[in-house]
């Protein structure tokens, strides 16, 4: 469906002010690691396909993808994170000066592994996944550190995104120092969420869950049909007292849901699929750095749901530019 001109318009005013945004990306720091190849035969050892390796690359993941998102849509970023003194780690930092990002908030801790996630991918198609993390929760020395480090980049910020993947570095004492720091300084702090850390994010101005993580953050079945999932919205903006929920739907969309307005359902603008990996991730970055922009929630909804119909039409976990985001307009 076209885009009437006055939206087009506002659409891309807004893309025009990501330029130079200090946006603060706070969460569980990955790095995706890719081993791709082809498939010719099936392993005489085991029912399982041989793959012929071709390539090989890592690229930042989980925090990590979000901070790449936010500096390849013209951010600039700082990030605050925990990585373990091991190859992935440094190379995570290296990737992210590369890139521009500030990493002063970034504690190494040799007591723990960096996240990392490797994905065996044969003819476009995941054979299988394998993960090294660790998951405990943060030393008291570790969590101090981080918390310093999150005071002085807070000072700077413009928006805050929360990226929580359940690894350990979201705790209470963190969520609540830059919930109540962004509070304090007046920039809109949003949250891609952990169901299980559901109760913790009152007070942000904006969540992002998955329709699955929605139905599990309200500790509920899931439901078919737009009237109980404008209940859950509902029950999730009422939970958080937050200024908006937005629920992503895959192939579906999303759904907006604020205070005192109707459900804006808004559909899917991917026009092909190759891989969903890391297409919340820029969901999250590219709806912040909207916000901070200045655009309200409906106008950054919709810019994220453009920007994530771009990334889910290229291979692998991958970032959008300004000018394709434009594009996508036309």
């Amino acid at each position: 469906m076209p885009i009437p001109r006055v939206e087009r318009q506002e659409l891309l005013r807004t893309i025009a002010r990501f330029d130079g945004r200090r946006i603060l990306v706070v969460g569980d720091l990955m790095l995706d690691r890719y081993v791709r190849g082809s498939v010719s035969r099936i392993s005489p050892e085991a029912p399982v396909p041989v793959v012929r390796v071709t390539e090989e690359s890592v690229i930042p993941g989980g925090a990590g993808n979000v901070a790449s998102n936010l500096a390849a849509l013209g951010a600039q970023v700082a990030v605050v994170g925990v990585v373990g003194k091991d190859e992935a780690g440094r190379r995570l930092l290296e990737h992210f000066g590369d890139h521009g990002a500030n990493v002063e908030g970034v504690c190494a801790d040799s007591r723990r592994a960096t996240t990392q996630k490797c994905r065996v991918v044969a003819e476009r198609q995941q054979v299988v996944r394998f993960d090294r993390e660790t998951t405990e929760p943060l030393a008291a020395a570790t969590e101090k550190r981080l918390l310093a480090g999150l005071a002085v980049q807070l000072a700077r910020a413009q928006a805050v995104v929360i990226s929580d993947y359940g690894k350990g570095v979201v705790g209470p004492r963190l969520l609540a120092a830059a919930i109540n720091g962004a509070r304090r300084r007046g920039i809109p702090l949003t949250v891609d969420p952990k169901p299980e850390h559901f109760r913790r994010y009152r007070g942000v101005t904006g969540v992002t869950p998955n329709t699955a993580e929605a139905w599990a953050c309200m500790g509920r079945a899931p439901r078919g049909g737009e009237a109980a999932l404008t209940a859950l919205g509902r029950g999730i903006l009422a939970a958080l007292r937050s200024r908006f929920v937005l629920i992503t739907r895959g192939a579906e969309g999303m759904s907006l849901f604020e205070p005192g307005g109707r459900a804006v359902h808004i559909p899917t603008r991917a026009r092909e699929v190759f891989d969903v990996s890391g297409a919340g991730d820029t969901v999250i970055a590219a709806l912040t750095l909207a916000l901070a922009a200045g655009a309200p929630p409906r106008r950054a909804a919709a810019l994220s749901n453009y920007a994530a119909g771009i990334v889910v039409g290229k291979l692998g976990t991958a970032t959008t530019t300004p000018e394709e985001l434009a594009e996508a307009l036309i």
